[in-house]
């Protein structure tokens, strides 16, 4: 393989398209489609398609850019180790899979244990739709898969599902929304979750393990605000509640990050709703110690007491 095709791949990857590339690597884009060409015709398949004016990866170019990822980090280690006269490099690459509905901010809260070990690994992240980080698991492309809804029993493949631990919903507004709807903090709060019928809401999509609960609990309170807008993202949605488009709820247990990220206000958190965050592997008992970690910490201190 050469790779000087495939840091030509990477590269167009990493910048987001053909011409950022070719201005970056002062190739014509041409010339780089070319030797992007070589490196598809020695891999055996394609690896890039069009979208619209750019180009995306396929499924083998998801592949190829993971281990692009890992060979180029590599290789800037040895670069610094060069430079420094110290072997930089991590014993470990500990490849993590986000479920794309789990909260970024609370991805990074569960798997930040691993980093403060003594011998952190390298983390290697990737976000997708849990279907797809199961198979990548189980041809063992990952090490670990953090997800808002345990493993299918329905599986085919043996993995394990192991629970980090549970959250309260909070409920967060942004002071001009509070303003629009004749409330005040306070009173927002004392009248929770009524309040709620006052302003619209932002919901996260249908295909998330929260929308059901948060649906059966509106039902169940009777409360039938205005939907104003539905998200796949966690954090676009909370950039919508910032700039007080509608109410939004996120996981209790980082309310106080929440409300000082966002500029918002925290109104309520009802006992009869929480969401639930589980780590997937393919040990019935976790050895792994980056693993151990991550599931320790998040059971003793993170979701400690939610």
């Amino acid at each position: 393989m050469n790779y000087k095709h495939l840091h030509y791949f990477w590269t167009v990857l990493r910048t987001g398209g053909i011409v950022r590339a070719s201005e970056q690597l002062h190739l014509t884009p041409q010339t780089l489609s070319g030797q992007i060409k070589l490196l598809e015709e020695h891999m055996g398949q394609p690896l890039l398609r069009k979208v619209g004016r750019g180009v995306e990866p396929t499924d083998a170019g998801r592949l190829v850019m993971r281990y692009a990822d890992e060979i180029f980090a590599l290789g800037a280690s040895l670069q610094e180790a060069l430079a420094s006269g110290r072997d930089t490099r991590r014993s470990t690459v500990l490849r993590v899979g986000i479920a794309d509905s789990v909260p970024k901010a609370v991805a990074f809260h569960v798997l930040e244990p691993a980093m403060d070990l003594p011998e952190p690994p390298r983390l290697a992240c990737h976000e997708g739709g849990l279907t797809g980080l199961l198979g990548e698991l189980a041809v063992h492309r990952l090490d670990l898969i953090v997800s808002d809804v345990p493993a299918p029993v329905s599986l085919s493949v043996r993995v394990y599902t192991h629970l980090l631990g549970r959250s309260g919903v909070g409920f967060f507004a942004a002071p001009r929304l509070l303003k629009a709807a004749g409330l005040t903090a306070q009173r927002a709060k004392k009248t929770f979750p009524a309040c709620l019928a006052a302003m619209p809401l932002l919901l996260p999509s249908t295909h998330t393990a929260l929308r059901p609960r948060l649906d059966a609990w509106l039902h169940q309170h009777q409360l039938t605000p205005q939907v104003a807008a539905e998200f796949d993202d966690s954090a676009l949605l909370k950039a919508f509640g910032r700039e007080g488009r509608g109410v939004f709820a996120a996981p209790a247990v980082l309310a106080g990050e929440i409300a000082q990220q966002y500029q918002v206000q925290w109104l309520g958190t009802p006992q009869d709703l929480t969401e639930e965050f589980y780590a997937i592997s393919v040990e019935r008992r976790i050895t792994h110690p980056a693993v151990a970690a991550i599931t320790a910490a998040a059971r003793g201190k993170l979701f400690a007491a939610h």
